[in-house]
């Protein structure tokens, strides 16, 4: 197995620990954050092993970036570069809600919570909410969305996987990015609405994607228009 085929591997083993991780995660938070006094019930069982999963789908998340850079930049240096600063920017937010969920913890915790009015605690619980809801908000959803349409304009120009795999995270790409402007302006689109329908094409299409890189790998076409001149001239000649 050579250098590209044994990264495109790793990478895809990336994708599906960073689905099931943010999966896991929200499993793990359940309903810890419904209820007018969330804050004061909160349970270090719940949220820090959610913490811990959503770092890792984070850090996994930006690991595929990191991984497929040197490959991805042979074909388009710009949308190469630009796919690991949208993944930098989406590992931060997601980071800083993981953040917020700690904090929101150790508020709870912590003896001056009991001490503290309940007009108090609730003005806490709101900012620390708000800081972790608009960092998952920006980060999963937009700049992941913008990583998408990113990579998968990339791929769909290299044809390093079929065109129909990148037109489809083109695709899902748009709609995560729509879902995430829905929700920037008030709209609720999380479980139980039907505006969570805008993430599925995505979601379905990265695992897809990493199986597809975890068997088959990245394919080099040496026919596209993306090669130097001189090899052009070469194999018209």
């Amino acid at each position: 197995m050579d250098s590209d085929r044994r990264t495109a591997a790793i990478v895809g083993v990336l994708f599906i620990v960073a689905t099931a991780a943010s999966i896991l995660g929200s499993v793990a938070l359940g309903s810890a954050l419904e209820g007018d006094d969330y804050l004061t019930n909160l349970s270090g069982g719940q949220v820090t092993p959610a913490a811990v999963l959503f770092a890792a789908a984070a850090t996994s998340a930006f690991g595929t970036a990191i991984l497929l850079l040197p490959i991805l930049r042979r074909h388009a240096e710009g949308l190469a570069i630009g796919y690991v600063g949208l993944r930098a920017f989406e590992n931060i937010l997601y980071l800083a809600g993981v953040v917020a969920l700690l904090m929101m913890l150790t508020v709870s915790e912590s003896d001056a919570a009991a001490a503290a009015a309940s007009t108090d605690l609730r003005l806490i619980g709101t900012l620390l909410l708000a800081l972790h809801s608009w960092a998952v908000l920006l980060g999963t959803l937009i700049f992941a969305g913008l990583g998408s349409l990113t990579v998968n304009s990339l791929l769909y120009r290299s044809r390093l996987v079929p065109q129909w795999l990148s037109a489809w995270g083109l695709i899902g790409g748009s709609g995560i990015v729509l879902s995430g402007l829905l929700g920037v302006f008030g709209v609720s689109t999380g479980l139980g609405s039907p505006w969570m329908l805008l993430a599925m094409p995505l979601a379905f299409q990265e695992m897809v994607f990493a199986v597809w890189l975890i068997i088959r790998g990245l394919q080099v076409h040496q026919d596209l228009p993306m090669q130097t001149p001189l090899a052009h001239a070469q194999r018209l000649g």
